[in-house]
């Protein structure tokens, strides 16, 4: 398959069996730090997709049977070798996602502790009695039952952890699952599939496709093996996906895009406010669904929060991840970069100030600088649509209202974020803002423990992630017995 000498050969696993070739073709797979092929890709035809969706079909029966324990101790199995792997596998995710090793390291030993945690909470979820009123009805009882076979779409920016949060769920609750990530990412992915595989998961439990997104979500909507669609993504495509899930009633969850507003209040710590922001908004180079894009900082400390931000942003290394010291990566292809600049240009051309970065980095690779922009006008298009890059606006309000209005101007709400070292101000914050997620003076909401979810236009079908990312992928049956 022309992979490098420390690039995985790229396979399908469908059914059991790994396939190199199809007829269907393949795709080039680039390193976005030098823009040179990793490896060539196979891709899954109508056959290859309806054989995976049968695969599952077929085991799901078995699998569901097994007892959450043992499910739960298969599960753990794969990820002791996912984190005995988690060095190599680290390596190859910088090769073809471009971000800085310790970030691909830190990524593959949390998707191993998102697994771990949905299994053991599996083992957890009983039933529930309800009282009978009384008569022949002897008992009344509700149940969690697995949902059936998942077809399973996620991106590529986090090419270990959503999937890991998808195959944690899925599996635990009992599920079996066809895996179709990102096409730019694939050999992160597959040897997450690998691990679990060499775990001891049956066969037909886990299969693995690569191919033309729509084309493999459309197969999947149509099968009748498949009984409900996860996809991690852009809201226009979770909005398409969601629309024929409901023509033909599977069931459907959707993580989709956000863009996340800051509020920086005057009594917040400054220095402690723009390490956390720094950190989020550039880790990936940007490209997360949650990183804080929109900050609102009150005028009073403006000006100081402005130029510790631009300095701090200024002073990050970037580079190829896999060179010591680098601190962010490249984006992820040359379409990237050219939006980057589309917004930019765009924002400047209305108003907005540029403050640092705002032009690619010269010589190869798909690099683009951290970017700082003031005083953006709402008309302009980074103010409404999610940059999904290293691009950060900073604006000054007045008062708490003023700012929660702006923040709640959009229809994305998945993440949000304020600053503050006044309790009451914490909490009226906390409620104030709408989205799924609120962190208070600190960045960190996505946990293994934790509900990972959107409202409005960022999410629909529940959460991935915490019992919630267990729970949306059984159904409620309830049983009930006369003598």
């Amino acid at each position: 398959m022309n992979a490098t000498h420390d690039y995985p050969e790229l396979a399908l696993h469908v059914g059991g069996r790994w396939i190199t070739h199809t007829d269907a073709g393949v795709l080039d797979v680039i390193d976005p730090a030098s823009g040179d092929r990793l490896a060539t890709l196979p891709l899954a035809g109508a056959d290859e997709a309806a054989a995976a969706f049968e695969a599952a079909g077929r085991a799901q029966p078995k699998w569901a049977a097994l007892s959450p324990l043992a499910r739960q101790q298969i599960l753990v199995r794969g990820t002791a070798l996912l984190r005995e792997r988690a060095a190599r596998i680290a390596h190859v995710m910088t090769q073809e996602q471009g971000k800085p090793l310790a970030e691909s390291e830190r990524e593959v030993l949390l998707a191993a502790d998102i697994i771990d945690f949905l299994a053991e909470e599996a083992r957890r979820q009983g039933g529930r009695l309800v009282p009978p009123r009384g008569g022949p009805i002897t008992s009344q009882s509700v149940h969690r039952v697995p949902v059936g076979p998942v077809a399973a779409f996620t991106p590529w920016n986090f090419p270990i952890n959503l999937p890991a949060r998808k195959l944690g769920g899925a599996l635990a609750a009992g599920c079996t699952v066809v895996l179709k990530p990102a096409e730019e990412t694939p050999a992160s992915a597959q040897l997450l599939v690998q691990a679990l595989l060499d775990g001891g998961l049956p066969d037909g439990v886990l299969n693995l496709l690569f191919g033309h997104p729509a084309q493999v979500s459309a197969a999947a909507v149509a099968n009748p093996w498949i009984a409900k669609l996860s996809f991690t993504g852009s809201t226009a495509v979770g909005r398409s996906l969601a629309a024929q899930c409901g023509q033909a009633l599977k069931r459907f969850t959707g993580e989709l895009g956000g863009h996340a507003p800051v509020i920086v209040c005057d009594d917040a710590d400054v220095p402690a406010a723009v390490a956390a922001l720094v950190s989020a908004k550039f880790r990936g180079a940007g490209q997360v669904c949650t990183a804080p894009t929109r900050l609102l900082v009150q005028r009073r400390i403006h000006a100081a929060f402005t130029d510790a931000f631009v300095a701090a942003a200024s002073a990050l290394r970037v580079g190829p991840g896999l060179q010591p010291g680098v601190q962010m990566g490249p984006l992820i292809a040359a379409r990237r970069v050219e939006f980057m600049q589309v917004l930019v240009d765009d924002a400047v051309a209305l108003g907005g100030t540029l403050l640092c970065g705002g032009k690619p980095l010269p010589g190869s690779g798909f690099f683009y600088p951290p970017t700082v922009l003031a005083d953006v006008p709402t008309s302009a298009r980074a103010q409404r649509e999610e940059p999904f890059g290293p691009l950060a606006m900073i604006d000054a309000f007045d008062d708490i209202d003023e700012a929660l209005t702006r923040a709640n101007a959009l229809p994305q709400a998945l993440a949000a974020y304020a600053f503050t070292r006044d309790l009451q101000r914490a909490h009226r914050l906390g409620q104030g803002l709408r989205a799924g997620m609120v962190g208070i003076n600190h960045c960190g909401l996505s946990q293994p423990e934790t509900p990972f979810g959107g409202q409005g236009d960022s999410g629909i079908g529940g959460s991935e992630s915490g019992l919630e990312g267990l729970l949306s992928y059984t159904e409620t049956r309830l049983l009930s017995v006369a003598a």
